[in-house]
C-alpha cells in the first residue's frame, strides 16, 4: 500500500437517523436528552434534537479507516472544532485533505471539515494518522 500525496482529498456522506442516534446511544451511553427529548432540545438554542458528537467524528474515523490514508490507519491525534450542530434527518459529508506526510514513517496530517447538507460547516480541524502495514513474511 502507498501512502497518500499531500493535497489528495477524500470524502464520504452519512445521513443521520433516529436509529443511529438510538444506535450510539446504546454503545456509548450518551442519552443525554438534547438526543432524545424532544421537548428538552426544543427549549435550547438548538431548536430541536441533535444527535451526538461521536456520529459527526465517527464518520471522520471511517473516512480515514477507509479511504484517506485508508485501510490500517488510526488516528494518532485530533485537534477538531464543532462549529454548528447536525440534527437528526441531516446528510453530514466529511472531507480530508492530506496536509503532509512524514518522510520517513507512515505518518499523515490531515485538514478535516464535516458539512451539512445545507452547506454549513459543522466540524473543521486536523489530525495525525498512523497507517499500519503488514509485515512481508
Amino acid at each position: 500500500m502507498k501512502l497518500p500525496s499531500v493535497g489528495d482529498t477524500a470524502t464520504r456522506s452519512l445521513a443521520l437517523t433516529a436509529e443511529h442516534v438510538e444506535a450510539y446511544a446504546r454503545i456509548s451511553g450518551d442519552r443525554n436528552p438534547l438526543h432524545f427529548d424532544e421537548e428538552f432540545a426544543a427549549g435550547t438554542k438548538f431548536g430541536g434534537l441533535v444527535v451526538q458528537g461521536g456520529l459527526t467524528t465517527g464518520l471522520l474515523h471511517a473516512l480515514a479507516a477507509m479511504d484517506l490514508p485508508g485501510p490500517g490507519s488510526v488516528f494518532l491525534s485530533q485537534n477538531w472544532q464543532f462549529t454548528a450542530p447536525v440534527f437528526i434527518g441531516d446528510t453530514i459529508t466529511a472531507t480530508a485533505t492530506v496536509l503532509s506526510v512524514h518522510d520517513r514513517k507512515p505518518v499523515t496530517q490531515l485538514g478535516v471539515e464535516v458539512v451539512r447538507q445545507d452547506g454549513e460547516t459543522v466540524l473543521t480541524g486536523e489530525a495525525w494518522c498512523y497507517t499500519f502495514m503488514p509485515e512481508a513474511p
